[in-house]
């Protein structure tokens, strides 16, 4: 009798690990056929949608028409005096306009040492500065969007998993029922076995609700207001053990961080805002050049005549050093700056390689191990169980451990995910899918 229960509990335990380290199957939720989405679909989504990245680039818009205003000239203006107009007889006769003095003229400043070429290249800057600034926030909020996109796919597994665990619970009430009325079991054992349903019925309805809940919030991250039902998202949804070394990423992310793309343009901003308070401080002449008709000279021959003059302001006080020493020391501030960003890239791009390796270090042993090994227990405890060679408490321990090593794994492919989409968010781009 021995022999013939250890021949079956081998034979139980060998046709089942071969498919244990697979999730369950996926099963059908809704009768319904919503929308599915990939990832691509979801980030473009985002980017046409998400209304601080259009805000965002308003403010780009913004920084492109002060770069038209930069790069205006001084406008030329035009004067025009009158003078002497008579307000009594002229010999008798009543001319009032016959001896007024006209004088139209026009005056232009011309600005030296590059003014207008720098205030462009000031404003120029600002806007490439803008456009880093949006490519940095476009970075942040996907991660945000890839988080919730992962979390809609980590809550369907586990809601494959929770159907998968009901189904095959309900199988094994069907037996025990089955052997219940053969006489094989007693009330008390089909009384806890049907009890304990009551944790797979809970473990279902909380991953309907979680799931629900999780595209809400994508919903809300992508501002898409459709109802929740009508869309639903796919993608893989495993680890791969491939990563780089933390060097190479390194590497990477001083070439595609915007933030530290930007804290670079506003270090050359700033020098530039140096020369240009620099040139400011720099006499401007305004030439003018005037005609005069002159109607009060006896002479006929001076009744009109040219004039032209040059106005050059006196620098007794430079009214422009304290802006020319504040500009000077922002160049110093601002490369402290960038030096604290790169230092922050170097620690974000070390902290989520950090948790990308230790995420894959758990789910190995997982893969080539602890799967398999959980349903190998968890069958062959219950065909124990089910010949009398163990207690149902040992049978309910079994599920209960194999449940809980299932859904381990799920919850540690998805941190390895959302660690993966932290390490992309450090990098500046896509290094692992």
């Amino acid at each position: 009798m021995h022999k013939t229960l250890l021949r079956c509990l081998i034979l139980v335990a060998a046709s089942t690990g071969g498919a244990a380290a697979q999730l369950p199957a996926p099963s059908q939720v809704s009768p319904s056929t919503p929308q599915v989405w990939t990832w691509d679909a979801v980030k473009n989504l985002f980017e046409v949608n998400n209304t601080t990245l259009l805000a965002g680039q308003l403010n780009i818009d913004e920084l492109k028409a002060e770069e038209i205003t930069a790069d205006l000239r001084p406008n030329p203006q035009f004067t025009l005096t009158a003078d002497g107009t008579q307000l009594v007889p002229y010999h008798g006769v009543w001319e009032p306009f016959a001896g007024t003095y006209v004088s139209p003229g026009v005056s232009q400043l011309f600005e030296r040492r590059h003014k207008r070429g720098l205030r462009y290249e000031v404003a120029r800057q600002g806007t490439a500065i803008g456009f880093a600034q949006q490519s940095d926030t476009e970075r942040t909020l996907l991660f945000n969007v890839r988080s919730a996109f992962v979390g809609v796919l980590q809550a369907k597994a586990v809601l494959r998993l929770a159907q998968s665990n009901l189904e095959y619970y309900d199988h094994i009430l069907k037996i025990s029922r089955d052997r219940y009325e053969a006489g094989d079991i007693a009330q008390i054992d089909l009384d806890r076995l049907e009890l304990q349903r009551l944790q797979y019925e809970s473990d279902l309805q909380t991953a309907l609700v979680n799931l629900r809940t999780t595209k809400i919030n994508l919903l809300a991250l992508l501002n898409d207001h459709r109802p929740v039902d009508s869309f639903d998202v796919e993608g893989p949804f495993d680890f791969s053990e491939e990563v780089l070394s933390d060097d190479d990423y390194r590497k990477d992310a001083l070439d595609a961080r915007p933030d530290l793309r930007a804290a670079v343009l506003t270090v050359e901003q700033a020098k530039t805002s140096y020369q240009l308070a620099e040139a400011n401080g720099s006499t401007d002449p305004t030439i003018s050049m005037w005609y005069t008709h002159n109607g009060s000279f006896s002479n006929p021959d001076a009744y009109n005549t040219l004039g032209a003059s040059v106005t050059i302001p006196l620098r007794i006080f430079d009214r422009n050093q304290g802006e020319k020493q504040r500009t000077k020391i922002d160049i110093d501030r601002q490369d402290k700056l960038r030096q604290g960003v790169e230092t922050q890239v170097y620690s974000d791009v070390d902290s989520a390689y950090a948790l990308v390796q230790s995420n894959i270090n758990l789910l190995k042993p997982y893969k080539q191990k602890y799967l398999a090994q959980a349903v190998r227990v968890r069958d062959t405890v219950f065909f124990s169980y089910q010949h009398g060679g163990a207690a149902l408490i040992d049978f309910l321990n079994a599920e209960s451990d194999y449940r809980a090593v299932q859904l381990n794994y799920i919850n540690l492919v998805g941190a390895y995910m959302t660690a993966a989409a932290q390490l992309n968010e450090a990098v500046g781009r896509e290094v692992i899918q």
